[in-house]
């Protein structure tokens, strides 16, 4: 047995507070940087706040993520949905009509998510000031 099973058994152990100190997240091979890209890509992040006010259609989620296109968005769409942070409801009619929510999971996501979006909103002129100063 290597050294490193021996950590990595040891560090399962541990908490969860404790683990993200120990920078397992900065691990190349950790799975958990998949997830962080979903959720905190540009798209990622804007289609949760739209689905944190409730269900939408595509093309509604299309509407209010202003300058997505459609394959970003049906990308974006899949990778939340295949982490667990979306259902994904289709209706058997012509032309398709399909449905997007949070699940339980993606509406604790997106409630982090909307608090960070929340904070850049209200700190944007001091960062527009930082900046314009390196410039």
């Amino acid at each position: 047995m290597k050294i490193t099973d021996n950590i990595e058994k040891s560090t399962a152990l541990l908490p969860l507070t404790l683990r993200l100190q120990r920078g397992e997240l900065l691990a190349a091979e950790c799975p958990s940087r998949s997830v962080l890209k979903h959720v905190t890509s540009q798209w990622g992040v804007l289609v949760l706040m739209v689905l944190l006010e409730g269900t939408a259609r595509f093309s509604q989620i299309r509407k209010k993520v202003n300058g997505v296109s459609e394959k970003m968005l049906a990308q974006t769409l899949q990778s939340l949905e295949s982490d667990g942070f979306l259902n994904r409801k289709s209706f058997p009619v012509v032309p398709p009509h399909v449905e997007y929510s949070l699940t339980p999971l993606g509406e604790e996501v997106a409630a982090h998510i909307s608090t960070l979006a929340d904070w850049i909103e209200s700190n944007l002129p001091r960062i527009m000031d930082a900046r314009n100063s390196t410039d």
